[in-house]
């Protein structure tokens, strides 16, 4: 046991191996035997045996060997060794799985779809503060001038003194209430970065936030450095998004509310194929990410200096949801993503100077579908020109409202992709004649259907419309439909996109040619001869044929069960009054 204390004396001296060890790791140590098994490494390390394994034959660590059968030991040298390696830098399994049990610490004691916003508040405290004293100790390493090392100029958030990690952290009471004073006084001193970003935080209410599950929060998060040295801004990037799905199925229904499966993200973002310097709009922005699987795209196809050229912009009319979106941008390191809070329908936020809407290069969207409660008089005398050429949407239905907002969005070379619910292939009415005009417009490029079960909370088929201002010259007066319902991994309540089911839909849109069975390009002349109707069943055959109802047979059907129902009706009250009831 001694030789383990020694150990931890050794961690205490080293400030930067101290500051990246897990406190739970040092207790461990304590307890443990002076040789560990390759299985007790594991377990403390939180890491896989073969990583161990690996190691060893890397030279990292050599083990000593014990028994007959030669099992793996591992002394106090060894363990350091570990510890130089690792310091406190996770994986990304690591990191998901740790960020993960932060939320069983709130599990049964707020809701579900409440808690996320609590979780990654605390995380974007914990990192911006971490990072600022990384900072810190940076600049007074190399200037040895604590005023140049606190200066604004050097530091990407400005953290005071009273606002740091460190102040929670040694706080033994009321840590609710001196959260809340933090985050107000972390917002005023980076307005307007962060304006509004806390305002749907609330630690102090001691009904859901106990004294002691406060402490558990802040205990949890305080085992890791969570500073760019250690963690860097692609891995925390990739936990928080594993982190914002996990809590998007966790919710159910409300978690569709918030989040877009990345596959169908992805099948958009690779039709749309975002290029340099674009203006890239989301209207629903939700948690951010059509907007960062456009940044990844093009960090993927052409490197991360041209990605960052792209602009961003998303509005969010949810707050919690706004939040979870701007942390997002900031965790992924794009700070330059505009995104702003509010109904986009009634108060757009992205204008011009003379008042109009602004155009964006690429629009992308998942809108909620069908909602029956929103701002239909504002749309109605709208001031932005969106229903210009157009019928006005169904007072009961902004499915509609939500397509003409972001027509109106698109530029001159504009391209949009959009996830909207079958109905709006095929509805009629207002609907219908707002569908035959941007057909007959030529704006419609691509449709689309996709499997049923994609999102959290409905397992209603949906499809992707993409819209294009200046489609090329072999795709005017077409549309391509294609009927994607088939190809899908089935899972026991979500069903997902794999990986040779996207590329197949965005192979089928760069071909633009007819696939039997799958996709066919359809002329407008045909469409008009259906009425403008989209739905796929009626230019795809696979298997499925669209069901032909004969409304007048059904009708003179329908009357015939009515006179039977009366005939019987009339023979039990017979029998009743036989009866004397």
């Amino acid at each position: 046991m001694i030789t383990y204390e020694r150990l931890t004396l050794y961690l205490a001296r080293d400030r930067i191996v101290l500051n990246n060890m897990r406190k739970d790791i040092q207790a461990k140590l304590k307890e443990m035997p002076d040789l560990l098994s390759i299985g007790q490494v594991a377990e403390i390390f939180n890491i896989h045996p073969d990583t161990l394994r690996n190691w060893e034959k890397e030279g990292i660590l050599v083990p000593m060997r014990a028994g007959k059968r030669g099992d793996r030991k591992y002394r106090p040298e060894d363990i350091r060794a570990i510890v130089d390696k690792m310091g406190s830098k996770l994986t990304l399994p690591q990191l998901e799985q740790f960020l993960w049990k932060s939320a069983d610490i709130l599990r049964g004691k707020i809701d579900s779809s409440d808690y996320k916003k609590y979780i990654f508040g605390l995380l974007f405290f914990k990192r911006i503060s971490d990072v600022w004293d990384e900072e810190y100790a940076k600049v007074m390493e190399e200037f040895k001038d604590e005023t140049i090392a606190r200066a604004d100029y050097n530091h990407r958030f400005q953290v005071p003194k009273e606002c740091r990690w460190s102040v929670v952290e040694e706080k033994a009471e009321n840590i609710g209430k001196k959260l809340n004073e933090i985050f107000e006084k972390l917002a005023n001193a980076n307005s307007p970065k962060l304006d509004r970003i806390f305002d749907d935080l609330d630690f102090a209410n001691k009904d859901r936030f106990p004294n002691e599950t406060t402490q558990r929060l802040i205990n949890h998060f305080s085992q890791y450095n969570f500073g760019d040295t250690y963690i860097n801004s692609d891995v925390l990037g990739d936990a928080y998004e594993y982190l914002i799905k996990q809590f998007a199925a966790d919710a159910g229904k409300k978690g569709g509310e918030f989040y877009t499966p990345r596959e169908v993200e992805r099948v958009i973002i690779q039709i749309l194929k975002p290029h340099k310097k674009d203006h890239i709009y989301d209207p629903t922005v939700g948690s951010g990410g059509f907007l960062l699987e456009a940044f990844h795209h093009l960090k993927e196809k052409e490197g991360e200096q041209i990605a960052r050229t792209l602009y961003l912009y998303g509005q969010e009319i949810n707050i919690g949801t706004y939040a979870i979106a701007k942390i997002n941008m900031f965790l992924h390191g794009l700070d330059s993503a505009d995104i702003q809070r509010g109904d986009t329908l009634a108060n757009p936020q992205f204008l011009n100077p003379n008042g109009s809407l602004k155009t964006f290069d690429i629009c992308v969207a998942n809108p909620p579908y069908s909602i029956n409660d929103w701002e239909y008089e504002m749309f109605k005398s709208d001031k932005y020109g969106r229903i210009d050429g157009y019928e006005l949407p169904p007072n009961k239905n902004a499915d509609y409202a939500f397509v003409l907002h972001i027509i109106k969005s698109m530029n001159s070379n504009g391209r949009a992709g959009i996830v909207l619910p079958h109905g709006v292939l095929f509805r009629g009415g207002s609907e219908g004649r707002i569908r035959e005009q941007i057909l007959k417009n030529d704006l419609i490029e691509a449709v689309i259907a996709l499997p049923s079960k994609l999102f959290y909370g409905t397992g209603i088929p949906a499809a992707i419309i993409i819209f294009n201002k200046n489609k090329a010259g072999g795709h005017k007066g077409k549309v391509l439909i294609v009927d994607a319902e088939k190809d899908f991994s089935e899972g026991k309540n979500q069903n997902s996109l794999r990986y040779q089911d996207i590329q197949k839909i965005v192979k089928t849109y760069d071909g633009f040619k007819d696939i039997d069975g799958y996709a066919r390009v359809v002329d407008l002349k045909e469409i008009e001869t259906n009425e403008y109707n989209l739905n796929v069943r009626r230019y795809i055959e696979n298997g499925d044929k669209e069901e032909i109802i004969d409304v007048s047979a059904v009708r003179k059907e329908l009357a015939t069960l009515e006179k039977e129902r009366t005939a019987i009706d009339t023979k039990v009250e017979g029998y009743l009054k036989e009866l004397k009831y």
